[in-house]
C-alpha cells in the first residue's frame, strides 16, 4: 500500500466523486479510477459504490478512511519535522474560518506567516454548517486549526485557546418601538421576528439556547449566512437581530439601535482549535503561533 494510494482514496472519499476527486488531485479521472482499483485488488475489498446516483464509501472504505487520514497526517508530519529539524519549516495547513469575522485579521497573518515561513502553504475553508461544521471538520482531520465559537464552551476532544468574547446585542431599525429602551428581557421579545445566521452557527446557537432556557419560541425570518449581511436586512424591515458592537463597528450601525438584553448571558466567544487527537506538525503550530501574537491585537479588551 502506497501513499499516494491514500491520498487519492482520501480524495474521492472526502469529495464523493471521482472527477472532483480528479480536479483536487490535477490528475486525470481514469488515473483516480486505476488506482482505487489497485488499492481495493490490494485490500481485497470494495472500498465505492459508484452508481448513477454518485459514489459511496462502503463499510470497508469508511473503516479504511481514519486509518488512512492518520497514516497521511503522520507523513505529513514526519516530513515537516525533518524539515524543521534543518531549520525550515513546510508543509500545508487547512485554516477553517468563519464568513466574515474579521477578529483575527486573516490578510495579515497569512503575509506574516509568508514572510516568516515561505514553505508554508495555507488553505483558507468555510463551513457552510457554521462552527458546528468546522469542529466536526477538524474531528474528521479535513482541517488542521479553525476559528470557532463554542456556545457551551469548548469540548474536551479539541486543544482550544479562547480569541475574543463579545456580547451579542438586540439590533432594531432606528425607528422601532424597542429602539429607545437601554434594556429587554427575552420574554418581552415572543412573538417577534429575527434575521440570523442557519443553524450550527455559534451566533445562532447563543441566543437560541437563551431563547429555549426562556421557554420562549423563536421565530426566524430569514436565515443569513454572511452574517454581515444581518443589519442591512435589519435596516429593511425583515426582522430583528443580535449582533456584537464589534461588527457593527465594522459594518455601520447608521439606521440602528442596540439593546441589551438584561436577563441571559448572550456572550459569543472565539476560540482557535484544533484536534486533541492528532499532535500538530511544524507548520500548524507556525500559523498558531501567529494566531497567537495576534490574539491582543484586536478585541482584547473582550477577552476573557
Amino acid at each position: 500500500m502506497e501513499l499516494r494510494q491514500l491520498d487519492y482514496f482520501l480524495a474521492v472519499a472526502d469529495t464523493l466523486s471521482f472527477t472532483r476527486a480528479a480536479k483536487r488531485l490535477h490528475v486525470v479521472q481514469s488515473g483516480v479510477s486505476a488506482t482505487i482499483k489497485a488499492l481495493e485488488r490490494e485490500l481485497g475489498a470494495q472500498l465505492f459504490v459508484r452508481g448513477p446516483a454518485g459514489v459511496a464509501l462502503t463499510p470497508a472504505g469508511q473503516e479504511l478512511a481514519p486509518h488512512a487520514r492518520a497514516t497521511v497526517d503522520a507523513a505529513r508530519a514526519a516530513k515537516e519535522a525533518v524539515a524543521a529539524a534543518g531549520g525550515a519549516i513546510r508543509g500545508t495547513v487547512k485554516l477553517g474560518t468563519l464568513t466574515s469575522i474579521n477578529v483575527i485579521d486573516l490578510p495579515t497573518l497569512l503575509a506574516d506567516l509568508h514572510a516568516r515561513h515561505p514553505g508554508v502553504l495555507v488553505q483558507l475553508r468555510s463551513a457552510r454548517a457554521g462552527s458546528a461544521g468546522l469542529a466536526q471538520q477538524l474531528r474528521d482531520g479535513h482541517l488542521d486549526v479553525a476559528l470557532v465559537v463554542f456556545p457551551d464552551g469548548p469540548p474536551a476532544d479539541l486543544h482550544t485557546r479562547l480569541v475574543a468574547a463579545f456580547q451579542l446585542l438586540l439590533v432594531v431599525p432606528s425607528g422601532h418601538p424597542l429602539a429607545g429602551r437601554g434594556s429587554v428581557t427575552v420574554a418581552e421579545l415572543a412573538g417577534m421576528s429575527f434575521v440570523d445566521g442557519p443553524p450550527g452557527y455559534g451566533n445562532r446557537a447563543v441566543v437560541d439556547r437563551a431563547f429555549a432556557a426562556a421557554g420562549v419560541p423563536r421565530t426566524i425570518a430569514l436565515e443569513v449566512a454572511d452574517i454581515a449581511t444581518t443589519a442591512t436586512h435589519i435596516r429593511n424591515g425583515l426582522g430583528l437581530g443580535f449582533l456584537s458592537r464589534f461588527i457593527l463597528d465594522e459594518i455601520g450601525d447608521a439606521g440602528l439601535a442596540t439593546v441589551s438584553v438584561s436577563d441571559y448571558d448572550l456572550t459569543w466567544r472565539l476560540y482557535v482549535a484544533t484536534s486533541a487527537a492528532r499532535p500538530a506538525g511544524a507548520a500548524t503550530r507556525a500559523v498558531l503561533s501567529l494566531i497567537e501574537e495576534m490574539i491582543p491585537q484586536r478585541g482584547a479588551a473582550g477577552v476573557r
